[in-house]
């Protein structure tokens, strides 16, 4: 349920929103956003969301975009306004128009949308997840585009897509992925895949409890040995992977490391609200 919104300079009910059809994100596609949650009325590492937000925007050249500190007071104003957690989604539209003497979107349009936040429940959490794998990687991944189509086309009982081109395992849809071979985690680089703030936190958390960390592409080939396997995002924080595809992980059940992820990140997760 989407609570509110923010668009052509105002706050508004989500009824009253609208954006032209002549918007590239409409016609083209041209878009990129940012979704994040809030938890105690915060939220959750605001700042390299939307220093990541601005970074898409730039890569996808859509020029003159809004002033961060003014993106972050909009956010927090909108968390405000509604008075409880919600999920935080920011857009930047290509606008009406490329600009072919300066190569970029000239005009783009912001707009946030603040809805309910669909944070996995803690029985999710403790049984595991299933990911269904596909053969081709993400285009782009260094950018979060609007275009999330991909994981829409799924079974039903998996909770997100995960991207294998060539026997390699990427990044899921909507997440970072991390699989567990003992007591070293690997997860593929950020020439690869998304730059996951959630993902940040981990290797660092990681790392710092005695974890070697391997930042390179899992392979297909490995997931038979593996002994556990998680993702990671902004709502889902840390979740374990028990299944992928027709591979049970170990015994197909949550593991001990990632518990002590999951551990950890919960007891340093208030040091990020923001």
């Amino acid at each position: 349920m989407i609570h509110l919104c923010y668009i052509d300079g105002k706050f508004v009910k989500p009824e009253e929103a609208n954006l032209p059809v002549s918007d590239l994100i409409i016609q083209r596609g041209v878009g990129v956003f940012e979704a994040f949650a809030s938890f105690g009325l915060k939220p959750l590492m605001l700042t390299p969301h939307m220093e990541r937000f601005i970074a898409s925007a730039k890569t996808s050249g859509i020029a003159n975009i809004p002033d961060i500190e003014f993106m972050k007071n909009i956010v927090r104003e909108g968390i405000a306004k509604i008075g409880k957690d919600v999920r935080i989604r920011t857009f930047l539209t290509g606008g009406d128009y490329f600009d072919t003497e300066k190569g970029c979107f000239p005009e783009p349009r912001f707009f946030a949308i603040f809805d309910d936040a669909g944070l996995i429940t803690e029985e999710e959490r403790n049984r595991g997840v299933i990911l269904e794998p596909v053969s081709y990687g993400r285009d782009n991944p260094e950018v979060k585009s609007v275009d999330y189509r991909a994981t829409y086309i799924m079974p039903k009982d998996a909770y997100d897509i995960i991207y294998c081109p060539n026997g390699e395992v990427t990044e899921c849809g909507h997440s970072n992925f991390f699989l567990v071979c003992g007591n070293k985690i690997i997860t593929a680089p950020l020439s690869r895949v998304l730059k996951g703030t959630t993902r940040g936190a981990v290797i660092e958390l990681a790392k710092q409890d005695g974890y070697t960390v391997e930042e390179r592409c899992p392979l297909w080939s490995e997931l038979t040995g593996a002994t556990e396997a998680f993702v990671t995002g902004s709502m889902k924080l840390v979740v374990p992977a028990v299944k992928i595809g027709g591979i049970t992980i170990a015994d197909g059940k949550p593991g001990k490391v990632t518990r002590r992820i999951i551990e950890l990140y919960k007891k340093y997760m208030e040091q990020w609200l923001e």
